[in-house]
């Protein structure tokens, strides 16, 4: 049965101070909770209709409660009621990993939509990117949107908070360089890239912020071809990860 105290603390980990207090967050549907278990992420609780757990073995550290389609419409964060929710662990192990050399990441400076966070972490699982660093302005990717956004791939990419300028400065080099999108940047399709290095992407309305423009040594422009008096404002930051990961890959891979 799904007691009071258990739904009062569902309904905390909607807010990112509780999130961090009980070091959980929520992961809602079927697709997500199977790809939590097949990464072998770990898992505090499933709450689950009777029909969802006798379809599925869990393992026996995982904390099951039954609950009716009635009880899981009063925790769900879906417009229509999944039949499993997981209460997931936030990773303990989230400092800054120190050696990028050699891979491919994605800087993100203050990403704020929850849909475009998520998108963009199911992007990099898509290219093979392993790696986010945030600044600590961006969305926290186990809000329950981001979660339900990258459709699992939050099982898949690690993720961490530090000061982006900070980092960049740390790390930058010739063998590791610093790529953004700027409307004064050199065309992405003729620019020279590197098969390693991040890509920063900025804010939906104000871009990349001066104090990480300054620690950016590879300015790139998505140029547009729309035609003179036809120009849109602009293009959606998730729309353009997608653009600049795909031609990295192609150039780089292909």
């Amino acid at each position: 049965m799904l007691s009071k105290n258990k739904i009062k603390l569902i309904n905390s980990l909607t807010h990112s101070k509780y999130r961090q207090q009980e070091g959980l967050y929520i992961a809602e549907g079927t697709k997500l909770t199977e790809t939590l278990l097949d990464a072998q992420r770990p898992i505090a609780t499933i709450i689950a209709t009777p029909q969802w757990l006798s379809a599925h073995t869990l393992p026996p550290s995982i904390e099951i409660v039954e609950a009716d389609e009635s009880e899981m419409k009063k925790i769900t964060q879906l417009s229509t009621p999944s039949p499993v929710m997981a209460l997931a662990r936030i990773p303990t192990n989230q400092s800054t990993p120190n050696t990028p050399e050699g891979q491919l990441w994605l800087g993100l400076d203050n990403i704020r939509d929850p849909g475009n966070m998520g998108t963009i972490i199911r992007l990099a699982q898509w290219f093979g990117i392993d790696a986010i660093i945030c600044n600590k302005g961006t969305v926290d990717c186990y809000n329950p949107k981001v979660v339900q956004a990258t459709m699992g791939a939050i099982a898949h990419v690690n993720i961490h908070y530090t000061a982006l300028n900070a980092f960049i400065a740390t790390h930058q080099s010739e063998q590791w360089p610093v790529y953004g999108t700027f409307l004064e940047g050199r065309n992405l399709f003729q620019e020279s890239l590197s098969a390693s290095g991040m890509i920063v992407l900025g804010n939906e309305g104000q871009g990349i912020s001066d104090e990480v423009a300054k620690e950016i040594n590879k300015k790139i422009l998505i140029p547009d071809f729309s035609g003179e008096g036809q120009k849109p404002e602009s293009l959606n930051v998730s729309v353009a990860a997608a653009i600049v990961c795909a031609e990295f890959r192609r150039r780089t891979l292909g």
